[in-house]
């Protein structure tokens, strides 16, 4: 039987304990505080002498002394291409500027490039996340259910798409669907905003928080950007462009009572459109 631990052994136990706490410890995996949980970048003061004139700060008193790292940035920032944007005058030329790009691994995955169609100088510029399944077979940008959802979208207000041009952030189906990594937006986002100089629209319709977050460069959710105009400027524009965020479609199949919201967005556009 192990003997009973003396005042300075608990003592230490107890300095050690609080030291887990006050870097975020919030559950045990073991017995007792472990020698690793004392390792750390900086020097660490023997803990002192009880005394009666000096008492011990609370566990809170510590924690609130404990520095917090910044929160990382969700945003992405564009990456310079390696081509000068701005001398394009041409989609086609576009189109193969972005074919030279050799620093995305979801070029090898995909099996097209969907770069955007429609009408030049349109009403609206229609931007989305990333192309689906159906996208990157066909190279042609919402073709899938959730074209066919944006389809009947539009016609409510009187739009085809051939009336309007369709787009993504990105040209490349990211594998399984998944969400745009920052890098990738990073790559693209040069590209994307030559595209919307070029293709001169009205307005611009965002789909999805992605693209929300790409074009706006606003990290906040769509519920809290959708229902108010905001606006879009770069370089090549001699205007800024007023722009409406409202869900993608394909959350619409997932999310159906949210369509409601989704009408209420396209009603505002058709009605800025008509004030023309």
């Amino acid at each position: 039987m192990s003997s009973p631990l003396s005042f300075a052994e608990l003592s230490a136990d107890l300095d050690a304990l609080r030291w887990q706490i006050a870097m975020g410890a919030d559950e045990a995996l073991g017995e007792g505080p472990s020698a690793l949980s004392l390792v750390s970048n900086r020097a660490v003061t023997p803990p002192l002498a009880q005394t009666s004139a000096a008492p011990r700060p609370s566990i809170l008193a510590q924690l609130e002394t404990v520095p917090v790292a910044p929160p990382v940035a969700k945003l992405a920032r564009p990456v310079a291409p390696s081509v000068d944007l701005a001398k394009i005058t041409r989609l086609e030329d576009l189109r193969a500027a972005l074919e030279h790009i050799h620093t995305l691994g979801i070029k090898d995955t995909a099996m097209n490039l969907v770069f955007g169609e429609g009408a030049l100088q349109p009403p609206v510029m229609l931007i989305g996340e990333a192309p689906g399944e159906e996208e990157d077979r066909t190279g042609r940008p919402f073709v899938g259910r959730a074209g066919q959802l944006l389809e009947k979208m539009l016609a409510a207000i009187g739009y085809t798409r051939e009336q309007l041009y369709i787009s993504n952030v990105l040209p490349w189906r990211p594998p399984g669907n998944r969400t745009p990594k920052a890098e990738e937006v990073a790559t693209c986002l040069p590209y994307l905003m030559r595209h919307i100089e070029l293709v001169q629209p009205k307005f611009l319709l965002l789909l999805g928080a992605s693209s929300a977050k790409a074009v706006l460069g606003k990290d906040e959710s769509v519920s809290r950007l959708r229902g108010h105009w905001h606006s879009y400027h770069s370089a090549g524009l001699p205007d800024s462009i007023p722009a409406l965020v409202s869900y993608h479609p394909a959350y619409l199949l997932r999310t159906p009572a949210q369509k409601r919201e989704s009408w209420r967005d396209l009603r505002l556009l058709k009605n800025k459109i008509d004030s023309l």
